[in-house]
């Protein structure tokens, strides 16, 4: 308790309820409220309900089911519907009654807060976990009685708590609570270690704790809430109520037996009622397929934040100043502003609703020994031939197919695992083709062959007349090994405006070795990875293939070996700008034989060309660099005349020899212009070929 203070137990007779300050709050006696019905959909059939017998479940592989009540009822109806608290929301989503005759029918359930919220209504609040101390000090102002050595009336006026005594051995004790009165002698103060049992002399405060103490109790012992179906009439009718709620997913099992003249299938259905109700004689289906199935939180109630606005009421005006006017206007006009009035029109868009598939009795194909299978939209749908009776809380495995296949047997190699390195044994499989009419959901199969077991094998999702391997063992009398190689090779060469566009092929080839230790001769499929963007060059055509397998079919000689060869070829395409390459470039392209001779032979003229330009290259570089050494010897002598002196016999030494260079500088300047001409005209003649050649 809160106060840390063991209180001696209080009693409180009303209507044969006890309360134990002690130990918390119990209840004892009768009483309705929630929680009262079981907490799957059974009518219960009390007083004033009517029982609507369950008569069709179909279970879903997305983990739902559909139930089915069906019954005949007379009159005005109320139909209670328990559901477990995890159940509710799909009830509410997906509940559909078909009463024809009922002109108003209604649903009406508790909400999620409704304990809180009705216990917080009542005059006396046991909505927090108080103990007896606080529950009457809230109470303050109303009229009790305590029985102590006596009888003791008034009215509470509050609760305190004061210091215990301290025992011999010095160690303080936890507070006493004392209860205050206002009786007709004064105020007085009662322990509530004397208080034996206490009473509320208002009757309308002891209804309200009778009513609080059955809400506790209901609401502590149930997991569950009840939707009450009120279904007003005048005539009796046969009724239906229908509901989509969780449920455990159905699976299956095969069993195939390989040891007959004509294999045989056999197929079980494993179905767990978890409810707590039990299916007595229920027509069930068993469907197969995705839908789309999700939980929305109908049941809670769910508040949106609005905004808070002030409120429009009168206030005072706005203070305002003005400023001097003129006494002519400078600048008068402008028109009056036109008044312009916007309506909005609220759009409302019609939400689809998805009606729950319900099981149809048309059967499928031929004649079942086990179930009738039959489409569901686009889901596949097993309703069992007879009624199941299975009680709560139990599994059942019941027949779902059973009938002849056609199998053949195979052995299955990896070459993803081959490719991972060192041999590798193919596994035993058969290929199994869907000839039982049926969709056939995934699932576990088991083997036999030879009258024995031989091993386990997994479907997935099984459509009819779809062929499908399955494997249960691996085969040690053989064994396979593979080795890789990838090499290019040039398949064209086009040039057109200076482009030169080589396309090449990436083969990959992969060698597959097979070898057969048995005194029997097998057949083979080989698995080989597809390699995306690449297109199979060898063997021209394959057994069957998927998104991600090539599928081979070969036969394996009894104590032979067979070596099967794989190619793919990847397209390569490389564009080259013919005028941005180099000499050596160009040169090594003229030498390649894997390009074509009417290809190089054009390159090799653009060789000679561009040599052109390297002789023209330098020979301008060579007289661009004897100019320089020329400027540099002048300008040395310049120097060296300004310390001479002109007059000097030196000085007309330098005089003459700058003279002389002058006329030197002029020739090489000439000549620079006439290997810059070359120059331009070696490149104009290479890129104008270049650009005429079309390949």
């Amino acid at each position: 308790m809160e106060k840390g203070y063991a209180f001696v137990l209080l009693l409180i007779l009303l209507s044969g309820r006890v309360l134990t300050a002690q130990s918390g709050m119990e209840v004892s006696g009768t009483g309705g409220g929630l929680g009262r019905e079981r907490s799957e959909a059974v009518p219960p059939g009390s007083a004033g309900e009517t029982p609507v017998p369950l008569k069709r479940i179909a279970l879903f592989s997305s983990g739902v089911a559909y139930f089915e009540h069906q019954g005949a009822v007379s009159d005005s109806v109320r139909i209670n519907l328990p559901f477990k608290i995890g159940a509710v929301n799909d009830a509410l989503k997906s509940l559909v009654i078909n009463d024809p005759h009922s002109p108003s029918p209604s649903v009406s359930y508790p909400s999620e807060e409704t304990l809180y919220r009705t216990l917080k209504s009542l005059r006396i609040d046991l909505s927090e976990n108080i103990d007896i101390a606080e529950l009457l000090r809230r109470l303050t102002g109303e009229d009790i009685g305590i029985y102590t050595s006596s009888l003791i009336e008034g009215r509470i006026l509050g609760v305190e708590y004061r210091p215990a005594p301290v025992e011999d051995r010095g160690s303080p004790t936890a507070p006493e609570a004392w209860l205050s009165l206002v009786t007709p002698q004064g105020i007085q103060a009662v322990g509530f270690k004397e208080i034996s049992r206490f009473v509320f002399k208002d009757p309308g405060i002891n209804a309200d704790l009778n009513r609080a103490l059955d809400l506790i109790r209901d609401s502590r012992v149930s997991d569950s809430r009840t939707l009450r179906v009120d279904l007003p009439g005048s005539s009796s009718r046969n009724i239906s109520i229908s509901y989509v709620i969780p449920a455990p997913v159905w699976k299956v099992s095969y069993r195939l037996d390989l040891s007959r003249d004509k294999p045989f299938l056999q197929g079980w259905a494993m179905v767990d009622n978890t409810g707590d109700i039990d299916w007595d004689g229920v027509e069930l289906s068993l469907v197969t397929g995705r839908p789309v199935s999700f939980i929305q939180n109908l049941y809670p109630p769910h508040y949106v934040n609005r905004p808070v606005l002030p409120l429009a009421i009168a206030g005072a005006a706005e203070a305002r100043t003005y400023d001097s006017g003129y006494v002519q206007s400078q600048a008068a006009g402008g028109s009056a502003a036109k008044a312009r009035a916007v309506r909005a029109d609220a759009a409302y868009e019609e939400m689809a609703t998805a009606e729950m598939p319900v099981p149809a009795p048309n059967v499928f194909g031929g004649v079942m020994e086990t179930a009738q299978a039959a489409a569901a939209g686009d889901q596949f749908e097993f309703t069992l031939r007879h009624p199941v009776n299975l009680p709560r809380q139990q599994s059942a495995m019941l027949p779902l197919i059973e009938g002849e296949v056609r199998v053949e047997k195979v052995l299955v190699f990896s070459g993803a695992n081959a490719a991972a390195g060192g041999s590798v044994h193919p596994a035993i499989g058969a290929e199994l083709t869907n000839t039982t009419g049926m969709r056939l959901p995934a699932g576990p199969v088991t083997v036999f062959d030879g009258g024995t077991y031989a091993g386990d094998a997994l479907i997935t999702f099984f459509p009819e007349g779809e062929k499908r391997l399955v494997s249960y063992g691996d085969d040690l009398t053989v064994n396979g090994m593979v080795s890789s190689s990838v090499s290019r090779m040039v398949s064209a060469v086009t040039v057109s405006r200076g482009v030169m566009t080589i396309s090449r092929k990436l083969i990959n080839e992969k060698v597959y070795v097979f070898k057969n230790n048995s005194r029997e001769g097998k057949r083979l499929i080989l698995e080989h990875p597809v390699i995306r963007n690449a297109t199979l060059a060898e063997p021209s055509s394959f057994y069957e293939r998927t998104d991600s397998l090539y599928r081979f079919a070969l036969t394996l000689e009894a104590g032979g070996e067979r070596t099967f060869t794989v190619k793919e070829e990847t397209p390569l395409t490389e564009r080259i700008t013919l005028a941005q390459l180099g000499f050596d470039s160009l040169l090594s392209y003229v030498s390649n034989e894997e390009i074509p001779a009417s290809v190089r032979a054009a390159l090799g003229r653009g060789v000679e060309l561009r040599q052109k330009i390297a002789e023209a290259e330098t020979a301008l570089s060579a007289l661009e660099i004897r100019l320089t050494r020329l400027i540099s010897e002048q300008d040395r002598i310049r120097r060296n005349l300004e310390a001479a002196g002109n007059q000097s016999t030196q000085g007309q030494e330098y005089l003459r020899r700058m003279a002389a260079l002058d006329g030197e500088i002029d020739t090489l300047n000439t000549a620079i212009m006439g290997a810059e001409k070359n120059l331009g005209n070696a490149q104009n003649s290479f890129d104008d070929f270049l650009g005429s050649i079309d390949l």
